[in-house]
């Protein structure tokens, strides 16, 4: 069925057809949330298969005698229960926190080539829409949430202001806006896909509180050329907006991805967290020392006394129980888990323990250690870039309709995203193989190695300054004497 054909049917009909045509399975909020938040892992929520320990005393009668079983044994009776160690770990949080980090700890770069002033004007505006919307932040929250829940959308729309202002570089009264949907915000996303993979329609499941007792369910949809936006109303869904799209594209931009970031490795961590946890019960047994007597014991030191005296009788022997086997394979386990975990996501480890014997290497030599995460950013490129590509499209619409000198050249400029992994740089060493590029012959031209330059935030207006620093120079004529 169409998607026009589908919003022509009964409301109620309508919403449970997009509901339907979703193809990615629903995403188990509560799940995701039980991982991802150490205080509900199983290790802490799960009293069932790890109970706390009962602790029992000897029985005693009325008179203060010890009560016997039958087997002539002592009775021993409940007298609390004793908390057992739990153990969670934040792994999952660190996870997600290092990719994004490595995929979006640098600026996204935008690569173009402007050929007239028409051009360049343009992609300042641009740049200034994405800044004034702080793309830096948004693209992390994004990362983040397609992490976390394996899905994430954004949207972008226009906001007609009183006052004209020029943050674009051009009169204007609208602003630029965008917002990011997201199951980590209670929002339920609903894609529609042709049989070529084209989504033709968007929508969105949301609830809004009204006041202190009342909450609105809607389910807004967004095509070419409709925003339809239906209330719930008991059991039946209603239109409550219908407008037209002016734009003439859907400004919604969705990605996803199969799985949650640490899905391979769950089981790892949970079973980490019942080693250390039992570790942790082994320890705290055997923290305090315990003190073995063979044979009677005559007399003893009270509690507390400092160099007291046992007194045993001739027979008697009395010495430290001690932990004479050290836990060389549980040290291994946790070892050996921790690494796979590392290893099958991808995830560098920077902690302090695991650098600080590293000593003055180079740069190029840290970037070998990172290699692995430096891949996975490489394979989550083909989620982000395609999102890129989709806002960079949406993003020079608007501008063209808020500047109808834009109109034209929207379409045919074009502006191809870059993504760079974080890595650690060697500045001094990039700049002077910049300088060296740039001044050798068949390399790369001087504007290429500004743009380059690390220390350079616009290569524009740096290229110009050179250019003006140059013909300064070489206008000077030195006076003769």
């Amino acid at each position: 069925m169409e998607i026009n054909e589908i919003l022509t049917l009964n409301p109620t009909q309508a919403v449970l057809e997009l509901q339907r045509k979703r193809t990615k399975e629903s995403i188990d909020i509560d799940m995701i949330e039980r991982q991802i938040n150490p205080k509900h892992h199983k290790i802490v929520l799960d009293k069932i298969n790890r109970p706390d320990r009962k602790v029992f005393k000897p029985a005693f009668d009325s008179s203060g005698n010890r009560i016997l079983e039958a087997d002539g044994t002592q009775k021993m009776e409940f007298e609390r229960f004793e908390k057992v160690a739990r153990n969670s770990l934040a792994i999952q949080k660190l996870i997600v926190k290092r990719a994004v980090a490595f995929l979006f700890g640098n600026n996204v770069i935008y690569c173009n080539s402007p050929k007239d002033d028409l051009e360049k004007q343009f992609y300042k505006s641009f740049n200034s829409v994405l800044k004034a919307n702080k793309e830096y932040s948004m693209n992390r929250e994004l990362a983040r949430s397609i992490f976390t829940c394996t899905e994430a959308a954004e949207m972008w729309y226009c906001v007609k202001d009183e006052k004209l202002h020029n943050k674009y570089g051009f009169p204007s009264r609208y602003k630029i806006r965008s917002t990011i949907f997201s199951p980590m915000k209670g929002d339920e996303l609903y894609p529609y896909f042709d049989d070529f993979g084209d989504m033709k329609a968007f929508s969105r499941k949301y609830s809004k509180k009204v006041d202190n007792s009342v909450i609105n369910t809607y389910f807004e949809t967004y095509t070419e050329t409709k925003y339809i936006r239906y209330f719930q109303n008991n059991s039946e869904w209603v239109i409550d907006i219908e407008r037209d799209n002016e734009i003439g594209k859907i400004p919604v931009v969705y990605s996803s991805q199969d799985n949650v970031e640490w899905s391979d490795v769950q089981y790892l961590i949970e079973r980490l967290e019942t080693l250390l946890s039992n570790f942790s019960d082994t320890n705290d047994y055997h923290a305090s020392p315990k003190i073995i007597v063979k044979g009677e014991v005559l007399g003893m030191m009270s509690k507390g006394e400092t160099g007291g005296i046992l007194q045993l009788d001739e027979k008697a022997d009395a010495y430290y129980l001690s932990w004479n086997n050290a836990p060389e394979s549980v040290k291994l386990e946790i070892q050996t888990l921790l690494d796979f975990i590392y290893t099958i996501t991808q995830t560098a480890d920077i902690s302090f323990n695991s650098v600080k014997g590293i000593g003055n290497i180079s740069a190029n030599s840290l970037q070998l250690l990172f290699m692995d995460s430096y891949l996975k950013v490489q394979e989550k490129k083909e989620i982000f870039i395609e999102h890129i590509q989709r806002r960079i499209s949406i993003v020079k619409l608007l501008l063209s309709l808020a500047n109808s000198k834009y109109s034209e050249i929207a379409n045919s400029f074009e502006i191809e995203p870059e993504i760079s992994p974080y890595n650690i740089r060697d500045i001094q060493t990039e700049i002077q193989s910049l300088q060296i590029a740039s001044g050798g012959k068949a390399s790369i031209s001087q504007y290429t190695a500004v743009s380059m330059n690390p220390l350079v935030k616009d290569p524009y207006s740096e290229y110009d300054l050179i250019q003006k620093e140059r013909d300064y120079d070489n206008d000077f004529v030195e006076p003769s004497v």
